[in-house]
């Protein structure tokens, strides 16, 4: 198969995308959980519009998914108490993070424990004509591949593939022939898949 994707290095470029990519995380939005006898109320300051808030539980299935349609303040109460006994946690997916808050449900008593709470960074993917920039921050070195594949005869086939379990900033930039493309990033459980069309 012939080569259709270069590796290459635009250092100015990526100095921005990542400068772009440390505001998103340095954005920390507050939220406050307050837990009362049967309905635990949900605060977050500064939520976007777009925004989105789901309840999963320990099997990755979305219980509940609302779509913020207002920026600023964003309040809801929630009855936690009759889900079943298991463990479940709240995402709240921004641009490019996603803030999970892990929560238990035993007997009708639900906890949550504030050193559980994690955040993941997304990817930011920009193309530029025929090149791709593609930036992550990794702050908790999870192992990382990239796979970009091609369309050809109506399937996508693996073009490139790279893994990587090192550094907390990942930069990578590829230089596309003209074709239809995916790329997919695997980093720790979660996955991101973004099209190109070049």
């Amino acid at each position: 198969m012939k080569n259709v994707i270069k590796n290459t290095k635009k250092g100015i470029l990526m100095v921005a995308l990542l400068a772009t990519v440390t505001g998103f995380a340095n954005d920390n939005e507050n939220i406050i959980i307050k837990k009362g006898a049967e309905k635990t109320s949900v605060v977050i300051e500064n939520v976007k519009a777009g925004n989105t808030l789901t309840i999963k539980d320990s099997y990755n299935v979305t219980l509940y998914k609302e779509l913020i349609e207002t920026s600023g303040l964003y309040t809801k109460g929630f009855n936690l108490t009759e889900l079943p006994d298991g463990d479940y946690v709240f995402e709240l997916e921004k641009d490019l993070e996603i803030n999970m808050i892990p929560f238990n449900v035993t007997s009708n008593i639900v906890s949550f424990n504030k050193t559980d709470e994690a955040t993941y960074f997304k990817p930011f993917i920009k193309q530029e004509k025929d090149l791709v920039y593609l930036t992550k921050l990794n702050l908790n070195e999870e192992a990382t591949s990239i796979n970009i594949y091609t369309y050809i005869n109506g399937d996508y086939e693996l073009a490139h593939s790279e893994k990587m379990s090192k550094g907390q900033i990942i930069e990578k930039v590829f230089q596309l022939e003209e074709g239809n493309y995916k790329i997919q990033i695997n980093s720790g459980t979660k996955e991101y898949t973004k099209f190109i069309n070049n």
